[in-house]
């Protein structure tokens, strides 16, 4: 990954995820930057919560964690976001999402949109831009020089197809799952291609200079540079899968940005979503050496 230089901006929903067990901080923006922080790496998070107990309760956490929290907005009307997660028999996580809630109204801001020039790489997710308001924000925050990095995220209702097109026009990384990518090949009615024939044609159709393809318990594939990486998984406990997705992506940049080879890097992007995947809630206490035994194999 060429980049200018290792400062990170992640844009977007910042909440609590309400698990069966209680209230965890979580928000995919938040998850990769707090995994991000937790590697070593220098990593803002700009959102907006509500001028609550439960906004005070997650700026503390994050706080706590070594995250700025310079750019993060507070709404007088909005309250801080809330999700409910629901696990299923194999404690795969369903979302569900009230609105309107704070982050539906990050302010573009001169302060942010310095930030954003600044950096090298930007991430920013597809839900946070459901709102025209913080779309807005957002969209206006890509016109930079460094990379780009969207992580789709499809909740229904919020997946519609213009939005998300108009936020891939701005990109140069795309990481998305199996299902997302099938939703984008339905859009085009190209879902009796295979797999590697539908990111080839995603690339080609978006302009898109490298994709990450997640696949559950299956594993993941990297498309770079033309050629594709691929890794099986690791097999572990699950004790839920909210965060796991934002842990590999936070593994995988990390590793490319210490120039890794990008199948090294795709493994350790997979052991370090496995890692979370088997803790309860979205950003567990960072252990690297329990990553490192997942990636061995013990």
């Amino acid at each position: 990954m060429d980049i200018k230089n290792n400062e990170i901006l992640c844009i977007g929903e910042v909440l609590w995820d309400c698990l069966p067990s209680g209230a965890k901080p979580g928000g995919a923006p938040m998850n990769v930057a707090l995994h991000l922080n937790a590697i070593g790496l220098d990593v803002a998070i700009a959102s907006r919560i509500g001028n609550d107990e439960s906004g005070k309760k997650l700026k503390d956490f994050l706080k706590r964690s070594g995250v700025t929290t310079k750019y993060i907005q507070t709404d007088e009307f909005l309250s801080t976001s809330e999700v409910l997660v629901h696990l299923d028999d194999n404690n795969n996580a369903t979302y569900e999402i009230c609105e309107p809630v704070a982050w539906d109204s990050i302010l573009l801001t001169d302060e942010l949109v310095k930030k954003a020039k600044s950096s090298g790489l930007v991430i920013y997710g597809s839900l946070a831009s459901r709102n025209p308001l913080t779309r807005k924000t957002i969209l206006k925050m890509l016109d930079n020089e460094g990379i780009n990095l969207i992580d789709v995220n499809f909740r229904e209702p919020y997946d519609s197809q213009e939005v998300v097109e108009q936020l891939l026009e701005k990109t140069d990384i795309v990481k998305l799952n199996d299902d997302e990518l099938v939703v984008f090949a339905q859009w085009y009615n190209k879902h009796k291609d295979d797999e590697k024939s539908l990111i080839r044609w995603f690339v080609a159709h978006y302009n898109i200079k490298m994709v990450c393809l997640t696949k559950g318990e299956n594993g993941a594939l990297l498309y770079c540079n033309g050629e594709f990486y691929e890794h099986p998984g690791f097999k572990v406990n699950a004790v839920d899968t909210v965060g796991a997705g934002d842990a590999f992506l936070a593994g995988l940049i990390a590793s490319l940005l210490n120039k890794k080879e990008p199948a090294d890097a795709l493994a350790f992007a997979c052991a370090t979503g496995a890692f979370v995947a088997s803790k309860e809630g979205a950003t567990p206490r960072y252990d690297m050496a329990e990553i490192n035994e997942i990636l061995s194999g013990n």
